[in-house]
């Protein structure tokens, strides 16, 4: 296993072809073919020089569509002086998005005012609550342990614990508000 290469030996960028009916052509395509002065490398010189011309010519349309595109949407964009009127601003907007203007009713002190009220709610769920008072003792007191066992912090182990327990039945609580 793994000792014989799975490809044959013989070389794979050469394949030959054979056909089952003798390919023939007229006298007439052997002498055009002769007799033409273009060789392969001109033949494919002139082709690149005809695909970079269409490429140049697509590049150079897109550019104008795209650029006309520009300045019709900046010319919406801009203020006029005699209309700077609502639906004068829904158009643009819905020219931008590509959809109607359902829902762009809303205004700016509208919005800004959902924004805020937002914000509130954000600000009430972020207060933390205050740690009872238990946790507050099983954290100063393995604070103390930590601070006197500073080079032994594993003696501390029975503190660690009795925080942990004040935390989860904290937790507990906690989820318990939540849930209902």
């Amino acid at each position: 296993m793994g000792s014989g290469g799975s490809k044959s030996a013989g070389d794979p960028s050469s394949h030959v072809f054979s056909a089952e009916t003798p390919v023939r052509f007229s006298q007439q395509v052997l002498d055009s073919l002769q007799g033409s002065s273009e060789t392969d490398s001109t033949r494919a010189r002139a082709q690149e020089q005809h695909i970079q011309a269409r490429v140049q010519a697509e590049l150079a349309k897109i550019r104008d569509t795209e650029g006309a595109r520009l300045q019709s949407l900046l010319a919406d964009l801009t203020p006029s002086e005699e209309s700077d009127d609502k639906a004068q601003s829904e158009g643009v907007v819905s020219k931008l998005t590509g959809g109607s203007s359902a829902g762009v009713d809303r205004t700016h002190d509208s919005v800004k005012k959902e924004i805020e009220g937002l914000k509130a709610k954000l600000e009430e769920r972020r207060k933390l609550e205050k740690p009872t008072g238990e946790v507050e003792k099983a954290k100063e007191s393995l604070v103390q342990c930590l601070r006197m066992n500073d080079r032994r912090p594993l003696d501390c182990w029975r503190e660690v614990e009795e925080f942990k327990n004040e935390v989860a039945r904290l937790e507990r609580g906690f989820v318990e508000r939540t849930m209902r």
